[in-house]
């Protein structure tokens, strides 16, 4: 069976000596000391380990039923979620005056990346939760706040999104979904939706579904959409469920990976439902939740090759296979352990290089969104809000990449699930595709966020970089030739990049569009070499002040060398691909497929 371990370390390396967020003047973060932290981790990893973790294949093997109109979902499920709420670890960073504890996002995300790597189908029923609470919390009146907030916050009712539906994904504006509006305020909603994480089981007393419906009369098209509130059971006056509403499950999807989670199919027939802002402005409303929910899947690809990782190092160091070229390693044994091989190395380093330097890009970002929330930074919000397509497409891309090449370390035994090491992959093959699939993210990217503002911060992005190489450069040569240089060669790519599509893309928008994706994956390994040229620094001057624990420090810059000599140089064959255009992508007509 896996293990899985919290690194809890490693967490704390970077939230005190890199991102030194008890320092910060964003509110909340003077309570952040290094010990109130690792004392929340800590206690949130024997969450993870003794109690998520052997949930996980069980959630796998077993999968959720629909029986009689009822969600089960699988044993152990249940108790687990009482365990969650009671330890009040599903409002960690929610509003006091709704029962959260207000902790900043930050320490939120540190926590939810452990949770999600023990058991990510079973951490999403909370986490729709949380993003359905945001939505109400940043657009609901007081009335809903009040109505919903507090049992959300508990998880004693938990909370979907509906978007989906048969014949629309990415394409809302196809949406047909309806929204009648009723003598009493009410409206009267009728569709189905499909794809719905969470969409109901048998851990909460009620389900709060934020649903986007068409109001008849609207505009045509994305404009014309509103978000309405559609409970389970409709809530009484007292605040308690009452009757059921007229919101039911057509089947359970059947899926290839999160098993654990109750991925339904929804039939909304004339059940009431509320509107949440205003109306016609349902996507921006529905964005609270889809910009939360981005950063919390590029966290799954995080998770997902975390996991996976810690198993395939475990098996490396047992497996005993073939001899070391350079001399035997295991006199005492028939053959050497796997780990001794290069290309066994090179495999590791690969996963270890991206896992620790993706924690670094999710927390940095996390502290983002904390300045923009918490101290109503408008500069923070405009660069989460550049680099959420980024967090979002390139870490669960390489999240899957690298869980596969965790099954690969194992060869044949990846493939058997009596080891468990599919079910990492197939659990992330999921981040890709919802919450916006990664296609869409890199032209959300390319299309959208480096223009917006007039390209403000996409431009201070560039001189974040320009600045950190400038003040740390000339220092220490080792450091600028392994960290520095090549920092400043990527970036100079992904600029060389941009301004391709500036040149290009007015003359033919399919030049911009067509490299798209490699751009996303560019920005991506230029954020995760921005990352370890300062974990790299940290560890450093770590070492320079005489800390005790002189092996996790060189190894941390030694990991962060192997990223920068051979991960971060594929931002060069990503600009070579961008600048051949559209021609060869374009180049067949539909037919010739």
């Amino acid at each position: 069976m896996p293990v899985y371990n919290a690194p809890t370390k490693d967490t704390q390396f970077i939230l005190h000596d890199v991102l030194k967020i008890s320092d910060s003047d964003v509110p909340g973060y003077n309570e952040l000391e290094a010990e109130f932290t690792g004392a929340v981790l800590e206690e949130a990893g024997k969450v993870a380990t003794n109690v998520l973790h052997p949930l996980n294949v069980v959630g796998d093997t077993e999968g959720c039923r629909l029986e009689n109109g009822i969600v089960y979902t699988p044993t152990g499920f249940k108790d687990a979620f009482e365990q969650m709420k009671e330890g009040g670890w599903t409002g960690l960073d929610m509003p006091e005056e709704y029962g959260g504890q207000n902790m900043p996002y930050v320490l939120g995300t540190a926590v939810g990346e452990m949770f999600s790597a023990a058991n990510q189908a079973f951490v999403m029923y909370q986490g729709l939760t949380h993003g359905a609470a945001s939505a109400i919390l940043a657009h609901g009146t007081d009335e809903q706040k009040d109505k919903y907030l507090p049992n959300m916050v508990s998880c004693e009712w938990t909370g979907t999104m509906n978007l989906t539906e048969p014949h629309c994904g990415t394409d809302l504006g196809l949406m047909r979904t309806k929204a009648e509006p009723q003598s009493d305020g009410s409206y009267k909603i009728s569709g189905q939706k499909i794809f719905i994480s969470s969409g109901d089981h048998d851990m909460a007393d009620n389900i709060i579904h934020l649903v986007l419906a068409k109001i008849p009369g609207g505009p045509e098209g994305i404009k014309g959409v509103s978000l309405f509130i559609v409970p389970k059971f409709i809530v009484n006056e007292d605040g308690t469920p009452g009757e059921r509403n007229g919101v039911s499950v057509g089947k359970i999807e059947e899926k290839m990976g999160i098993h654990g989670n109750s991925t339904c199919v929804m039939n909304y027939d004339e059940a009431t439902g509320w509107l949440l802002g205003e109306e016609h402005k349902g996507m921006r409303a529905m964005f609270t939740m889809m910009n939360e929910a981005r950063l919390g899947v590029g966290m799954q690809g995080l998770s997902q090759a975390e996991a996976a990782y810690q198993n395939a190092v475990e098996y490396a160091k047992d497996r005993l296979q073939g001899r070391d070229v350079t001399g035997v390693k295991n006199p005492d044994g028939p053959a050497d352990p796997l780990i001794v091989h290069p290309d066994i190395r090179r495999n590791l380093m690969d996963q270890k290089s991206f896992t620790e330097g993706a924690r670094a890009f999710i927390l940095w970002g996390a502290t983002m969104i904390d300045k923009a929330h918490r101290s109503n930074d408008k500069d923070a919000d405009g660069l989460i809000s550049l680099l959420t397509p980024v967090i979002k497409g390139f870490l669960t891309d390489q999240g899957y990449d690298m869980t596969v090449q965790a099954q690969q370390v194992y060869g044949g035994h990846g493939y058997i699930e009596e080891w468990g090491m599919s079910q990492y992959t197939r659990d992330a093959r999921i981040a890709m595709i919802y919450e916006g699939a990664n296609g869409v993210q890199a032209l959300d990217l390319v299309g959208r966020k480096l223009a917006q503002d007039g390209g403000k911060h996409v431009m201070a992005f560039f001189d974040m970089v320009k600045t950190f190489c400038k003040d740390n450069a000339g220092k220490d040569e080792a450091y600028d030739k392994a960290f520095i240089e090549p920092l400043k060669a990527a970036s100079k790519d992904l600029q060389a990049a941009g301004m391709y599509f500036m040149q290009e893309g007015m003359k033919n928008p399919n030049n911009a569009l067509s490299g798209s994706y490699d751009f996303m994956h560019m920005f991506g390994h230029v954020c995760l070499g921005l990352m370890w040229a300062q974990m790299a620094k940290a560890a450093q001057d770590a070492l320079d002040g005489g800390a005790s624990d002189k092996e996790f420090y060189e190894t941390k810059i030694n990991t962060g060398r192997f990223y920068m000599a051979r991960r971060l140089p594929a931002t060069g064959m990503h600009l070579a691909r961008i600048q051949t255009g559209a021609d060869t992508v374009m180049a067949l007509d539909a037919a010739n497929f």
